[in-house]
């Protein structure tokens, strides 16, 4: 009987500005062609997917303004601009159905998170709907809420002790 593989995933980047302007409806796992060290440099953390976005091109889809830093022990096939255009990696049927999900107005393809599984990087992208700002109080008056009611019940448990 074969060893299982672990399937251990460990978190490179997170896009947390994604979650605050988005509603994230549909998430899809993508791979990612890197170039030189970039799997390097993304190992030690140094990336930033804050600004980047998605787009699909002539059936694929590319992933912009995502910066991964130069690895400083690198060799002279080091890419030199930390912020290309990346291609990502996905079924053509999921290229399809974001592409006719994206279309519609006011949804966007956003970069949720990098992380390495089974030893390729993989980035974690969402179909999201925009959130207007009176959905954004909404949400942080939902989260204050909820911050109270596990306060309160922690200081009743601490009492019932």
């Amino acid at each position: 009987m074969a060893a299982k593989k672990k399937n251990d995933d460990k978190l490179l980047a997170q896009n947390k500005k994604a979650s605050h302007d988005y509603f994230i409806e549909e998430t899809f796992e993508a791979g990612m062609v890197l170039t030189g060290t970039e799997i390097k440099s993304l190992r030690s953390g140094r990336a930033n997917i804050s600004d980047a976005f998605a787009t699909i091109r002539n059936g694929e889809m590319f992933i912009h303004n995502m910066h991964i830093s130069p690895f400083e022990q690198g060799n002279i096939h080091n890419p030199s601009d930390p912020t290309r255009t990346r291609k990502l990696l996905l079924h053509k049927e999921q290229i399809h159905k974001l592409l006719g999900l994206s279309k519609r107005e006011g949804y966007a393809i956003v970069p949720l998170k990098i992380y390495v599984r089974n030893g390729y990087a993989k980035l974690l992208i969402g179909l999201g709907k925009g959130k207007k700002q009176f959905d954004k109080r909404e949400t942080a008056a939902k989260r204050d809420a909820q911050r109270d009611i596990q306060r309160v019940l922690r200081e009743k448990q601490k009492v019932a002790r």
